[in-house]
C-alpha cells in the first residue's frame, strides 16, 4: 500500500481568512482547508488498489471528484460560517463516503492504511538514550533521542533487502560521544552504512537516502522553508532565490510554475546510489557560500527548463525531458547539466581547433582554448599545420622552432584555466604522423628529459593516415615533412593523399624538399607503441576513415578528434567544431530480457530533440564555435550502461552473443536517432550545408563502408556489413526530408554522468568486481551488485567471498567455489581478451557517423599484443582510439580483509609490475597483413600514465 494520504492532508501552517475551513494538524498547527488535497489523497487511494492504469480513466476521476464533493459537502453543512476541524475527522469523512458509495475495497485499504501510519506514529515517540547527549543547532544540549535514529534508518532501508537497521543503529552509537553535535549524527550514521556497502550493495541506497535527507535539511534551511516541504512545493522558492543570486536565469520564472511542480517526482530520489547523489552534490548542484541548496529532483527540473527554453509549448517539454533526466533513462553531458537555465548557459561538451601557421594565430588559438576550457569545454587542438623545427621562417630569415614550444604554453593554459574548480581543464594535441616533429611529439609524456619539452597536463593522438599503416605492414619507409613545404597534405586524404604523398617523396629526392627526413614505417610504429605503453600517449587515432565515412566531407576536412576521441568534426580558420552529447542508459531499455525497441524509440527521439536545443540556446565563448555549430548543427547522442545491458541478458563480455548485441542495439539506436533528425527536419528545416552531404546522397553510416573498402588494398578493411533494419526505406526518407543535424552519433567516455546513474561507463566492461573508486568527490567502494545477486542465488555469498574479491583484486577467476559460468559472465576488463572489445566497438562503429571512445585493457602487455591489437583496430575500421590501460599491482586495500571493511584506502599512485589477476590470452583470430613477429615483447615494466585506481577520463561527460 503506498497512499500518501498523512502527507496530502497534513500542509504547512499559514493563515486562513475569516470564515474559511481550517484544518487542525496532528502537531497542533493550522492551515487552510484545501479541497484539492482531498482530491489527491483519494486519487491515491484508487491507485494503489487499481494500478497505475486507473490515472487515465474517467470513471475514477468522476468517482474521485464526487467524493471529494460529498466530504466537503459535510463540512459545509456542519460549519456553514467557518471553522476549525481536525485531521482525522476529514480522513473519517473520507472513509465514510468511500463505504457509502460501494467502492469497499478502497475502503478497506484505506483503513489498513491509517492503522499503519497509526503504529508508526505511535513508533515515532521520543525515545532519550540514557546518557549520550546532542548538541543541536542552537546549542541547546538534549537527549540522542533512539526512536529519531530508529525512524531514520527504518525510511532509509524500505523496501531493500539484506538491511539490519539495528546494527546500524548499534554501529553509530558505538561511534558517539557524549555532547557530539546533532549534525554530527547524521555523519555518523552514513559513516556506519557506507562501511557495509562491500558486503551488501543495497547499502549504497541506504547511505544515498541519508545523504538525500542531509542536503535536504541544507537545501530547505537556505530556502526558509520546513524541513518536510516536498521538493515539487520548493520549486517556485528556489528558483526565486536563485534569480536573486544572479545563478539562473530569470526566464524560468516565466514558466506555469504550477504545472511543473506537479509533475517532479520526488520518489525517484530513492534510486541514487551513494556514489551517483555525492558527486551531484559535490560537484553539480548550485550553492550560495558554498551552501548547496539545489534539491536532487530540482536540478533535473532546472535543466529540463533550461534546454525547453526556446520551445512553443515549453513546460511540456520540460517535463518530458524532466521525465527521461531523472528515471536515468537518458543523461545529458556534465556541461548541459551544469549550465542549463544559467545566465550562461554554455551547454556544449567539445570544441575542435585547427591551429594555423603563424604566430597571432597560434595564440590566437591558446586564447581560444582558455575561453572554451573557462566554460567547461573539452578541447582538440589540429597542431599540423605549425611548421616543424629548423624550418624556414620567410619573415625573419630564420628557423622555427618547430610545434613543441608552443605545446607547452597549450599544457600551462589548460592547468590556469579550470573550469571554476568543477573540473580539471584538459585538452589534447593532434600531430599527424608525416610531420617533422612526430618523434618528439612521441616523448611529450615522458617524465625524464628536458621538461621545457614536455607537457606533462597534455593528452596527446597521433592522427595516422592509412597510407602510414599500409608501410608499416609492407615494412616500407617512412619520409617526414615540415607541413610548410607539403602544406596541401593536411587536408587531403585516401586515395589522393597517397598520390600527393608520394610525389613529394620523389621531390626529396631530387633535392627540392628541404628539410625531411626518411625512416623505418616499422621503427616510427614500434615508437609509437612504447610510447603508448610506457606514457599512455600519444593515443592512436586514424585520419582517413574519419574523413571518408564523414557526411561532411563535402564542406571540409576532419583535421583531429576532441579530447576523448569519440568526436570527428571538421575545423578550419573559420570554423572550431562543436559538440554537444548526451548518453542512453542502454540498460534501462532491456525489458524482460530483452532489448525494448519501442521504450528505445521514444527516449531517442526525446534526447536527439534535447540535443538539438541545445544548438540554439547555447552560449558562445568564441565566434568561430557558434558559426560551426549552426551552420552544421551536430550532436552526439552515444550509449552507457553497456556492461549491464550484458549483465541483465545474461552474456559474457567475451563473446560472440556480446558482440552480436554490440552490433544490433546500436542499429536500433542509429536508425531511430537518423529518422528522429530527419522528422526535426521537416518541423524545423534542414541544416544548412546539407546539400552534397553523404546523407543528401543517399549515403548512410552503414553505407559508407564501401568508401573506405574501395581505398585500402585488399585484406586490409574486414568490417562485418549485416543489418537487420530497413534501411532502404529511412535512406529515401532522409533523401526527401533532410537531416537536422549533420552528425547525430557519437559514444562518449560518460565517466562522471554514469556514476550519477549508477551503472558502468559507456561501453567498458566492468573494471573490477569489488575495489575503491577515487576520484574529486572523495573515495567510494565499488561492488558489482549482480555478482552479488548471482552469488547469493547459489548460495555462495558470506563473508569469506568478500575477503577473497579483495585478496584477487575484485576477480572471481581464482575463486574455486566460484562456478565457470560465472567466471565467464563476471570476467573483468583485463580478463577480457582485447580483441572482443575491438570487435564489439568495430560492430557499433558501422552505425555511428562519428566516432567512439574506445579504452584498451590489456593485462601483460608487450609489444607482440600491442602490435596485433592496434593493426587488428585498423583493420577492423575503428575511426579512433583513446587509453590503453595496463594492470597495477595493487589496486584493492587488503589491510581490511579479517574486519570485512573497504573504507580506508591507500592513495598512492600504483605502478605497472607483473599482473595479479588470471593471465590473458592473446587474440588467437587471424588477423590479415600483421607480422607474428614478436618487435619488442621485452619491454620493461613502467609507470602508469593514469591511476589504475580512478580509470576515468571527466573532461567530456
Amino acid at each position: 500500500m503506498n497512499i500518501a494520504t498523512n502527507t496530502a492532508l497534513d500542509t504547512t501552517s499559514v493563515a486562513a481568512a475569516p470564515g474559511q475551513l481550517r484544518v487542525i494538524k496532528r502537531g497542533g498547527t493550522v492551515a487552510p482547508f484545501d479541497a484539492e488535497k482531498i482530491s489527491v489523497a483519494i486519487t491515491k487511494a484508487f491507485l494503489a488498489v487499481e494500478g497505475k492504469e486507473a490515472s487515465g480513466s474517467s470513471r475514477v476521476f468522476e468517482r474521485v471528484q464526487h467524493l471529494t464533493d460529498m466530504v466537503m459537502g459535510t463540512f459545509k453543512r456542519r460549519m456553514p460560517s467557518g471553522g476549525t476541524v481536525h485531521i482525522e475527522e476529514i480522513q473519517d469523512q473520507v472513509e465514510l463516503a468511500l463505504m457509502r458509495t460501494g467502492e469497499h475495497k478502497v475502503a478497506r485499504d484505506y483503513v489498513i492504511y491509517r492503522e499503519q501510519r497509526a503504529k508508526v506514529r505511535d513508533s515515532l515517540k521520543v525515545k532519550p538514550h540514557p546518557t549520550l547527549n546532542v548538541i543541536d543547532a542552537d546549542g541547546v544540549r538534549k537527549p540522542l533521542d533512539l526512536a529519531k535514529l530508529e525512524r531514520t534508518m527504518q525510511f532509509a532501508a524500505q523496501g531493500l533487502e539484506g538491511i539490519d537497521v539495528q546494527d546500524v543503529i548499534d554501529e553509530t552509537i558505538k561511534n558517539l560521544y557524549d555532547g557530539v553535535r546533532e549534525d554530527d549524527v547524521a555523519t555518523t550514521m552514513i559513516l556506519a552504512t557506507r562501511t557495509r556497502i562491500e558486503s551488501e550493495p543495497n547499502y549504497t541506497y541506504v547511505t544515498a537516502r541519508l545523504l538525500r535527507e542531509d542536503l535536504l535539511k541544507e537545501g530547505l534551511g537556505f530556502l526558509g522553508l520546513p524541513l518536510d516541504t516536498p521538493e515539487g512545493e520548493a520549486l517556485e522558492v528556489y528558483l526565486k532565490r536563485a534569480v536573486e543570486l544572479e545563478l539562473v536565469s530569470p526566464e524560468l520564472l516565466k514558466f506555469n510554475l504550477d504545472v511543473l511542480k506537479a509533475a517532479i517526482k520526488p520518489e525517484r530520489g530513492a534510486q541514487f546510489t551513494y556514489l551517483g547523489l555525492q558527486t551531484l552534490y559535490d560537484r553539480y548542484f548550485l550553492h550560495s557560500n558554498d551552501v548547496r541548496f539545489e534539491l536532487p529532483q530540482l536540478f533535473f527540473m532546472r535543466v529540463s527548463m533550461g534546454l525547453a527554453i526556446q520551445e512553443e509549448n515549453r513546460e511540456e517539454r520540460a517535463i518530458e525531458f524532466y521525465n527521461l533526466l531523472s528515471s536515468f533513462d537518458y543523461m545529458a553531458s556534465t556541461p548541459t547539466l551544469f549550465n542549463a537555465g544559467t545566465l550562461r548557459p554554455q551547454l556544449s561538451s567539445c570544441y575542435l581547433t585547427t591551429v594555423p601557421d603563424d604566430l597571432h594565430g597560434i595564440y590566437g588559438a591558446i586564447q581560444d582554448n582558455a575561453m572554451l576550457s573557462k566554460w567547461a569545454g573539452g578541447l582538440g587542438n589540429d597542431w599540423t599545420p605549425v611548421r616543424s623545427l629548423n624550418a624556414y621562417i620567410k619573415g625573419t630569415n630564420g628557423k622555427s622552432q618547430g610545434v613543441v614550444p608552443f605545446l607547452k604554453v597549450a599544457n600551462d593554459t589548460a592547468v590556469a584555466v579550470n573550469q571554476g574548480g568543477k573540473r580539471k581543464g584538459a585538452v589534447c594535441a593532434y600531430l599527424e604522423t608525416w610531420h617533422l616533429d612526430i618523434e618528439e611529439f612521441l616523448d611529450l609524456r615522458k617524465n625524464t628529459g628536458d621538461d621545457r619539452r614536455r607537457t606533462p597536463d597534455m593528452n596527446t593522438a597521433n592522427w595516422v593516415p592509412d597510407l602510414f599503416m599500409q608501410r608499416v605492414i609492407e615494412d616500407g619507409d617512412w619520409t617526414l615533412f615540415s607541413p610548410s613545404n607539403v602544406p596541401d597534405l593536411h587536408d587531403l586524404t585516401g586515395v589522393a593523399f597517397a598520390k600527393r604523398y608520394s610525389e613529394y617523396e620523389q621531390l626529396t629526392q631530387e633535392g627540392a624538399i628541404k628539410p625531411f627526413k626518411k625512416v623505418r614505417a616499422q621503427d616510427l610504429w614500434r615508437k609509437m607503441l612504447s610510447m603508448l605503453f610506457e606514457t599512455g600517449h600519444p593515443w592512436i587515432t586514424f585520419k582517413d576513415v574519419c574523413n571518408l565515412r564523414s557526411p561532411q566531407q563535402h564542406v571540409g576536412v576532419v583535421h583531429s578528434s576532441n579530447l576523448c576521441t569519440e568526436i570527428t568534426l571538421n575545423t578550419s580558420a573559420d570554423e572550431i567544431a562543436v559538440c554537444n552529447l548526451g548518453s542512453i542508459n542502454l540498460v534501462q531499455h532491456i525489458t524482460n530480457g530483452k532489448l525494448d525497441h519501442d521504450k528505445l524509440a521514444q527516449t531517442v527521439k526525446t534526447a536527439i530533440r534535447m540535443l538539438d536545443n541545445v544548438i540554439d540556446i547555447n552560449y558562445y565563448a568564441v565566434p568561430q564555435a557558434k558559426n560551426s555549430n549552426l551552420k552544421h548543427r551536430p550532436i552526439g547522442m552515444g550509449i552507457m550502461g553497456f556492461q549491464d545491458a550484458l549483465y541483465e541478458l545474461g552474456l559474457a563480455y567475451g563473446s560472440e552473443a556480446a558482440v552480436q548485441f554490440a552490433d544490433t542495439s546500436m542499429e536500433v539506436i542509429s536508425y531511430y536517432a537518423i529518422s528522429t533528425s530527419s522528422d526535426l527536419a521537416v518541423e524545423r528545416g534542414a541544416y544548412s550545408s546539407f546539400k552534397g552531404s553523404l546523407w543528401d546522397q543517399g549515403i548512410l553510416p552503414i553505407d559508407s563502408l564501401e568508401i573506405v573498402a574501395k581505398s585500402r588494398p585488399d585484406r586490409m578493411f574486414e568490417v562485418d556489413r549485416s543489418q537487420t533494419l530497413d534501411w532502404a526505406t529511412l535512406r529515401a526518407k532522409v533523401q526527401k526530408n533532410g537531416m537536422r543535424n549533420s552528425n547525430v552519433m557519437a559514444i562518449a567516455p560518460t565517466a562522471t554522468i554514469s556514476n550519477i546513474c549508477g551503472v558502468a561507463q559507456s561501453i567498458e566492461p566492468t573494471y573490477q568486481n569489488l575495489y575503491v573508486k577515487s576520484n574529486l568527490s572523495g573515495e567510494f567502494t565499488v561492488i558489482n551488485p549482480y555478482l552479488v545477486r548471482a552469488l547469493k542465488a547459489r548460495g555462495l555469498w558470506d563473508v569469506v567471498m568478500v575477503n577473497d574479491l579483495k585478496h584477487y583484486e575484485g576477480s572471481v577467476q581464482q575463486i574455486g567455489r566460484v562456478p565457470d559460468d560465472l567466471k565467464a559472465l563476471f570476467a573483468t576488463a583485463f580478463e577480457v581478451e582485447p580483441r572482443w572489445m575491438v570487435d564489439a566497438a568495430s560492430r557499433r562503429q558501422k552505425w555511428i557517423d562519428q566516432a567512439q571512445s574506445l579504452n584498451l585493457y590489456i593485462a601483460g602487455a608487450n609489444g607482440k599484443k600491442l602490435d596485433t591489437t592496434y593493426k587488428m583496430a585498423w583493420l577492423r575500421g575503428l575511426k579512433t582510439t583513446y587509453y590503453l590501460r595496463a594492470l597495477s599491482a595493487t589496486s584493492a586495500e587488503k589491510s581490511t580483509i579479517s574486519t570485512s571493511t573497504l573504507n580506508a584506502v591507500s592513495s598512492k599512485t600504483p605502478t605497472l609490475v607483473a599482473p595479479v589477476a588470471a593471465p590473458v590470452a592473446t587474440p588467437t583470430a587471424p588477423v590479415s597483413g600483421i607480422s607474428s613477429d614478436d618487435a619488442f615483447s621485452q619491454a620493461a615494466p613502467v609507470p602508469l600514465a593514469c591511476s589504475i585506481d580512478n580509470p576515468d577520463c571527466e573532461a567530456c561527460q
